[in-house]
């Protein structure tokens, strides 16, 4: 294998890390199972940290922003380089809460495998399936990690089943639990058949010994359970299997690094990351089965000039490709861009092209993140992750690249807000301060929105959730010093149509000179939730030039935005452009938007018209005796119960349900009074519903 990858891939030679040995990883899961304190350990065993940071201390490395340390909680996506057994290992520590689903989907996006973290006592909680439906989007592989397993409760073999029942995955387990709770002591390395005993506090004492009695018939059940799973991949494991012989260990390990790469099977160990066991035998699996940027397949992109698909290998030698996939205000250096590089070099004060603007731009320095702390580099090689100063218009999700071989690689996707507030400057020496911090925010967050209300003139900003607009109200006083007073959260409520309908509609002004001429007819469809807005271009004849068919399409999109009914976002439908007509003087570009836009709203109004609100998904951990209270308030507040489930071992039940994000607003104190601060819940966006009517004539009544 090395000598294929000398030959295939040829490497620079300041390069200090074969390619081969890159690992780019990404820490993902639920809030609170511990990513951030799992990263301080795999930080501190490979030498980077002389000393643990702890959470709940506010002393952990990557939780560096205050808002993080006073919380507890990770809010942006830390970046780090580390080095485990002459490997390196690039890593990125993500965010758990859903209102910060962002940081994750850019991180994953440029990451080569990823290490998701289960607590063994909540097992697969929700924002588990999304950051998981984000890694399978990108076909990131995975490694699973059941961490707490010196909690009480602590169930290894139920997480496990929770991870091959809700998420769809082939789990193996390959490391398993000898003990557990406050008998946790080791783990049982399934492949090499040893039992790992962990001898002292900080985990780095480690006696590797045969595998206890009481343990053989687990080990050889997960083990036998792996080698089914890897047979029906591999045709020389499945032949061993079928002839009832056992394979050698090398062969099983190089059947699970081939369909581990391929996204087929999820490798499980366990450990608890805040008593230090399990982490190093953690850190030999990501080098043995996680892959580095040479197993993957070339990478993908499309020409800017002719939009033809064309792959880069990844090699020092190629022409340079990296991908902007985050932005962040630093106070000492300006506006820093984190980039992956996927072929070439990036040099310091080389200069690079930018295939979104058409414009070369300079890379200043060139800087290897620990976190907020920085090192200067000369030069970025494939495969490795950094960032850099003096790039004034890229944003996230644009390709840096040579100008004489550009690519533009696939971007990323981020869901649309769900609530907005309206955001005044206190004092006018505040204003200009306030819509520079609020420039400067909006382009480090693709999901924090800013825009002006026509109507009213106030500033309105838009995020996923309280927690978000409340982090950004925070940090426009700490760090850009601007006093605001904030509105009532709003909610960002869509207009959807009720059926189908048609609109003839001609735009026609004049005016003593050339007047103004546009005519379209077009179908409006319905669609189902999600579908977004599709138009289609079905003129014959040319009725409508082509030059005016985009127009015409502006003009649909254009009203869509401001809406028919309440002057929320129109959405979820197709419409099909089928006929129209033109002047050979007065017609223009401007009539046939026009024509475009009104056509729209006769159709919509013919269709019918209603609002939809976000419905969210909400996962409440309550003890049993608060339930019925629980239930009831959520009941209280139109939320529809999904699924109850009592653990018995804990005395606690977790209460899945769907209910408004317009009767949430301040959940999180009611259900601390509701349960004596014992309960806690979680949630994210499921899907947009209609509003029942009275509660829409309502909101008429208000925007009117």
């Amino acid at each position: 294998m090395a000598e294929l990858i000398e030959k295939t891939y040829q490497e620079a030679p300041g390069r200090r890390v074969p390619l081969a040995k890159v690992r780019n990883i990404g820490i993902m899961a639920h809030i609170d199972a511990g990513k951030t304190t799992l990263s301080e350990r795999i930080l501190f065993y490979c030498g980077k940290n002389y000393k643990i940071g702890e959470v709940h201390e506010g002393t952990a490395t990557m939780d560096w922003m205050v808002q993080e340390q006073e919380r507890g909680i990770t809010i942006t996506s830390a970046a780090t380089t580390c080095f485990w057994k002459e490997h390196r290992i690039n890593l990125i520590d993500t965010p758990g809460h859903v209102d910060f689903t962002a940081e994750v989907e850019r991180s994953l996006r440029v990451l080569d495998s990823a290490v998701a973290v289960f607590c063994s006592v909540g097992k697969v909680q929700p924002q588990t399936e999304t950051v998981w439906r984000q890694a399978r989007k990108y076909n990131v592989p995975i490694f699973a990690f059941i961490n707490k397993m010196d909690r009480v409760g602590a169930d290894f073999y139920g997480a496990v089943a929770e991870i091959r029942s809700k998420l769809k995955a082939t789990a193996c387990p390959i490391l398993l639990p000898i003990g557990a709770e406050s008998d946790f002591l080791g783990v049982i390395d399934v492949i090499d058949n040893k039992a790992h005993f962990y001898e002292d506090e900080q985990g780095q004492q480690i006696r590797i010994d045969e595998v206890p009695a009481e343990y053989k018939d687990k080990r050889e059940e997960a083990y036998n359970y792996l080698v089914e799973c890897l047979a029906e991949h591999n045709e020389d494991l499945m032949e061993l299997f079928l002839e009832d012989k056992k394979p050698e260990v090398a062969q099983v390990k190089k059947a699970l690094r081939e369909c581990v790469i391929k996204a087929l099977i999820v490798p499980v160990g366990c450990g608890t990351a805040f008593k230090n066991k399990g982490i190093q035998n953690l850190l030999d699996m990501i080098l043995s089965y996680l892959p580095s940027p040479v197993d993957l397949p070339d990478t993908q992109g499309t020409d800017p000039y002719t939009e033809e698909k064309i792959s880069r290998k990844t090699s020092d030698t190629e022409p340079l490709v990296a991908l902007a996939f985050k932005i962040m205000n630093d106070p000492y250096v300006g506006k820093l861009t984190f980039f992956r590089v996927y072929s070439g070099i990036a040099a310091r004060g080389m200069t690079v092209y930018n295939p979104r603007t058409r414009k070369r731009e300079r890379l200043g320095r060139v800087l290897q993140m620990h976190a907020n702390s920085r090192e200067e580099r000369d030069e970025i090689f494939s495969g490795d992750i950094a960032a850099a100063v003096g790039l004034k218009n890229v944003v996230t999700g644009d390709t840096i690249c040579d100008e004489d071989n550009a690519i533009v690689l696939e971007s990323m996707t981020f869901p649309e807000p769900v609530i907005s507030m309206a955001v005044e400057p206190k004092t006018s020496s505040d204003r200009d301060k306030l819509y520079k911090a609020l420039g400067a925010l909006s382009e480090e967050d693709p999901t924090f929105q800013v825009r002006s209300d026509e109507d009213t003139g106030q500033t309105i900003i838009s995020g996923m959730g309280e927690l978000h607009l409340d982090i950004i109200r925070d940090r426009m006083v700490r760090e850009f010093n601007v006093e605001a007073s904030v509105g009532a959260p709003q909610v960002a409520y869509r207009e959807a149509i009720l059926g189908d309908a048609s609109a003839d509609t001609k735009f026609v002004r004049q005016s003593g000179g050339r007047g103004q001429y546009g005519h379209c007819v077009i179908n409006l469809i319905a669609k189902e939730r999600g579908h977004g807005i599709t138009v289609e271009n079905k003129v014959v004849g040319g009725n409508i030039p082509k030059e005016y068919i985009k127009p015409v399409e502006e003009g649909i999109r254009g009203a869509a935005a401001t809406g028919v009914l309440a002057g929320y976002p129109l959405t979820d439908f197709h419409v099909e452009i089928v006929d129209g007509s033109y002047h050979p003087v007065d017609s223009s570009e401007m009539a046939f938007k026009i024509a475009g836009s009104m056509a729209l709203k006769d159709a919509a109004k013919k269709a019918g018209v209603t609002l939809l609100e976000p419905i969210m998904k909400v996962e409440v951990t309550t003890p049993d005796e608060n339930m019925g209270d629980i239930i009831g308030d959520i009941t209280s507040r139109r939320g529809t119960i999904i699924e109850v489930n009592s653990d018995t071992g804990t005395g606690f039940t977790r209460v899945l349900t769907h209910a408004p994000l317009s009767e949430l607003f301040g959940y999180a104190t009611a259900i601390r009074s509701l349960s004596r601060g014992r309960a806690s819940y979680s949630m994210e966006p499921a899907h947009f519903d209609k509003v029942p009517k009275s509660i829409e004539d309502k909101i008429m009544e208000k925007n009117r």
